[in-house]
């Protein structure tokens, strides 16, 4: 968090939140939500501007509700999340695992994403639990792993360089034991593993401790 906005909310402690005027849509995008675009229940004007959108992302961090907000001065602005707090591209780099190469996950914020698992759900939306870095979101709400939706754009990437297909294969036929489940397994092609699991959009937020669409509680903060 940049020291201006610490100072900023030390020198005016009660500064009312803000709810439903910034967004995080399925690809990465800050988006800017009027009262026109909220009243419509429209997506919002994407935030082009370099220097807000590095702003937004030195100060996002989550509350211990699990709401994500970008802490604008004095000022805690709630996000409304289309999916999921962070959004990853992938790219391969070729230069690691001796030339075997590594998958490499950048989240919106312009860090690294470490992947520990891999989930599939019911709209074929891919999506990583793990850990962020570069961020005050390194603290994940709740002590849950954070979750990150992968690009749609990057989806076919995935499956050049993994087996997603034969691991959804495989989740779907497994048998509903926690020791079956647990054993379906997304092979990289450098021969890196991680945990593969098939699972319902509606359920991360209360799996992953955090809210999508954020709002006042009962004393107005």
């Amino acid at each position: 968090m940049d020291e201006i906005v610490r100072q900023a909310m030390a020198k005016w402690p009660n500064v009312p939140h803000c709810y439903g005027w910034l967004a995080l849509d399925r690809r990465g995008q800050w988006r800017m939500r009027d009262e026109a675009a909220q009243a419509a229940g429209a997506a919002g004007d994407p935030i082009r501007h370099a220097a807000l959108l590095a702003f937004i992302a030195r100060n996002y961090a989550s509350d211990d509700a699990g709401r994500w907000y970008f802490q604008n001065g004095p000022q805690r602005v709630y996000v409304a999340l289309a999916y999921a707090p962070f959004v990853v591209r992938l790219t391969w780099d070729t230069t690691e695992n001796d030339g075997r190469g590594a998958p490499v996950l950048t989240h919106q914020l312009g860090h690294t994403f470490v992947p520990q698992a891999c989930l599939l759900d019911e709209d074929g939306s891919v999506a990583f639990v793990g850990a962020v870095s570069g961020s005050e979101g390194e603290s994940a709400s709740k002590g849950c792993a954070p979750l990150a939706l992968l690009h749609d754009h990057d989806i076919d990437q995935l499956t050049q360089v993994s087996d997603l297909a034969q691991a959804f294969e495989m989740a779907q036929t497994s048998d509903d034991t926690a020791d079956a489940k647990g054993a379906v397994q997304l092979h990289w092609r450098n021969g890196t593993t991680l945990p593969f699991a098939t699972v319902h959009a509606g359920s991360l937020p209360q799996t992953y401790g955090f809210e999508r669409d954020p709002q006042a509680d009962d004393q107005g903060a």
